[in-house]
């Protein structure tokens, strides 16, 4: 059976993904100019494929790192955000820029920036790719700097984002048939 029987509709389709990257590199390679480097700190595993197409649009220097977080089991959230695998490097004197794939709650970009303003970057600013309706991104600490799409509240996978694990490599963003997680 094709993971497509499970796609209930396409919401970003892959050139729409495309040209909003294309657009966010261009704000954030501008916002950065005149600044030393700029680290993309990637909140994996979701925002490894955005995080990838991000960076390789960016004309600013810039460097890569990793931190893996959890807050959900299959399609329920735990409640509270458990880090997984911390960075490889300091930020101290930095310029940060979290790289995160969905904001459904604001609950694990709330902590992580907090976790980072605690370790004396010179800046910390986030970039999203999707946050659902409903949600204020400005609000709770969140301020979401650069935010590539408003999706409706349902269940969203491809570019990334997954269900169990399942879906992260489609091209687009769809919303999956809620017969799939229910």
């Amino acid at each position: 059976m094709s993971v497509t029987n499970d796609i209930e509709r396409v919401l970003v389709s892959k050139e729409e993904i495309s040209g909003r990257i294309s657009e966010l590199a261009n704000e954030i390679s501008q916002d950065y100019a005149d600044a030393d480097s700029l680290l993309l700190v990637s909140i994996l595993r979701g925002a490894f494929i955005f995080t990838a197409d991000l960076a390789r649009n960016l004309t600013v220097k810039h460097s890569v790192d990793f931190i893996a977080l959890a807050s959900y089991q299959k399609s329920t959230s735990s409640g509270e955000v458990r880090m997984i695998s911390d960075l490889r490097q300091s930020i101290e004197g930095r310029h940060v820029l979290i790289v995160e794939d969905i904001v459904d709650s604001g609950m694990t970009l709330a902590y992580m920036s907090n976790l980072l303003r605690e370790r004396n970057p010179a800046s910390v600013k986030s970039c999203v790719m999707v946050a659902k309706e409903g949600v204020d991104i400005n609000g709770s600490g969140l301020g979401v700097d650069y935010l590539g799409f408003v999706i409706p509240d349902v269940w969203v996978v491809g570019y990334g984002l997954d269900y169990d694990d399942q879906y992260r490599t489609l091209p687009y963003i769809a919303e999956l048939k809620p017969g799939i997680y229910q």
